[in-house]
C-alpha cells in the first residue's frame, strides 16, 4: 500500500464523548490525511457529544448515532438503551455499506462499540487505539476480533491478546510540541509576570468542580504566596462562580479564564501543572515534560484516571492528590511544589522519561500493515 500513494482509501474513525478520545482520533485522521492526500476519511460518533461540534470544526465529515450509555444504577431504564442499541446496529451497517471502509478505527467512547462491531461481524478490519491505563469496557468487548490493539501503557496484557498489542503512546495535538516560545514570551501571551513562577490549574474540556472549589477556598493563601501566580482554567460551566469568587477576593496574582484555546502557550508558561488525569492530559505532560500535580476524577468508569495517575507517581513522575483530599490538601500541595525547585525539576525529568513519542504515525504504520495484510 505505502508504495501507491494513488489508490483510493477509505478510512472510518469512531468514538468520542470527550476531548480525550476526540483528539487522538484527529491526530489519527491528519495522519492519514498527510500520508494519503486523497484518502476518504468518515467520522462516526455520537449524537449530541462533543465530537459533532469539534470534528467538523477540523474539516472531517461525522455521522452521529443515537447512542448512550448503560445506565448502572436504574436497570429498567436500559430497555430504552437496548432499542437505541438495535438502532445504531442498523445505522452502523448502512455505514458500511454506503462507504466501503478499508478499515475501521476505534478510538473508545459511546459509538465505537456499535460501529466496530458491525465492523468485525462484516469482515472490515479494525484497530482500537486504547488511552488509558485500565482498559475500558467497548475496546475489552472488541479485543478478541481486532486486527491490532494501540496502547499507551506497559502490561495491556491483562486487557487484551498479548500478539495484538502494539505499544504506540498516545497521539497529541501536534501544535502543543511545536512551540518556540520561551517560558517568559509565553508568560506574556498569557497576560501574566514573565517573572514569576506559574502554576497552570485545568480541569479539562468541561472544568472540574472539585478542582475549581479548592482553588475558591485557598484563594486568600495563593494571594499571599510571594512569587507565584496562577493562570486558572475552570471549564464554562464554572465560569461564572470562579470569576465572581476572584473579583471578591481582591487576589491579584491569578489569571481566571472559562477556556483557553491557546494550550500550547499555556503549558509553555508553566513551572508546575494542576489537572484530571485523563489520558491525554497525561500524554501532552509526559511528551512536554512538565512537572504535575494530577488529581483523578473520581466520575470516570472503572476509576480508571486514578490507575492512570498511579502509573505516574509510583515514579516518581507526578503527585497524585486523591479527589477526596483535594479541598484540605491542594492549595498547600501546589504552593510548596512549585516553589521547591529540586521536586519540580525530578518530576519533570521523570514524567519525560515516560514519553512515547510520534505516536500518530505508529498507529498509522499499523493501519497500512493491516489494509496490507487484507
Amino acid at each position: 500500500m505505502s508504495g501507491n500513494k494513488n489508490q483510493q482509501l477509505n478510512v472510518l474513525v469512531s468514538g468520542g464523548g470527550t476531548g480525550g478520545h476526540i483528539f487522538p482520533a484527529l491526530s489519527i485522521a491528519n495522519e492519514v490525511r498527510r500520508r494519503y492526500p486523497d484518502a476518504r476519511i468518515l467520522f462516526v460518533g455520537a449524537e449530541g457529544r462533543m465530537e459533532m461540534e469539534k470534528v467538523p470544526a477540523a474539516g472531517y465529515n461525522i455521522i452521529g448515532l443515537p447512542v448512550s450509555g448503560f445506565d448502572r444504577k436504574h436497570l429498567l431504564r436500559n430497555f430504552k438503551v437496548l432499542a437505541k442499541l438495535l438502532k445504531c446496529m442498523k445505522l452502523a451497517n448502512k455505514i458500511l455499506v454506503d462507504f466501503k471502509p478499508d478499515i475501521a478505527v476505534g478510538v473508545g467512547g459511546y459509538a465505537s462499540g456499535p460501529m466496530l462491531k458491525a465492523a468485525q461481524k462484516q469482515g472490515v478490519p479494525t484497530l482500537l487505539q486504547e488511552q488509558n491505563s485500565y482498559a475500558g469496557v467497548t475496546n475489552k468487548l472488541l479485543a478478541a476480533k481486532a486486527d491490532c490493539i494501540c496502547v499507551a501503557y506497559e502490561g495491556m496484557e491483562r486487557f487484551f491478546p498479548q500478539d495484538k498489542i502494539v505499544l504506540t503512546g498516545n497521539p497529541v495535538r501536534r501544535n502543543l510540541l511545536e512551540c518556540g516560545a520561551t517560558p517568559e514570551q509565553a508568560r506574556q501571551a498569557m497576560g501574566v509576570d514573565p517573572a514569576k513562577k506559574t502554576i497552570l490549574i485545568i480541569g479539562g474540556s468541561l472544568g472540574a468542580r472539585t478542582i475549581n472549589n479548592a482553588i475558591i477556598d485557598g484563594l486568600k493563601k495563593i494571594g499571599e504566596a510571594n512569587g507565584v501566580q496562577v493562570i486558572w482554567q475552570t471549564g464554562k460551566i464554572y465560569d461564572r462562580q470562579c470569576s465572581e469568587a476572584l473579583t471578591a477576593s481582591g487576589v491579584k496574582n491569578v489569571v481566571q479564564m472559562p477556556f483557553i484555546s491557546n494550550m500550547d502557550m499555556a503549558y509553555r508558561a508553566a513551572d508546575l501543572v494542576v489537572s484530571r488525569a485523563g489520558a491525554s492530559s497525561i500524554s501532552e505532560l509526559q511528551l512536554l515534560g512538565k512537572a504535575a500535580i494530577l488529581v483523578p476524577s473520581p466520575n470516570v468508569a472503572e476509576d480508571h484516571q486514578t490507575k492512570n495517575a498511579q502509573a505516574l507517581s509510583t515514579r516518581g513522575a507526578a503527585i497524585l492528590v486523591p479527589d477526596a483530599d483535594a479541598a484540605s490538601t491542594l492549595v498547600n500541595t501546589m504552593l510548596d511544589t512549585v516553589t521547591d525547585t529540586a521536586l519540580t525539576a525530578s518530576l519533570a525529568d521523570n514524567v519525560a522519561k515516560m514519553a512515547l513519542r510520534d505516536a500518530a504515525e505508529r498507529i498509522v504504520d499499523e493501519i497500512e500493515r493491516i489494509i496490507q495484510s487484507h
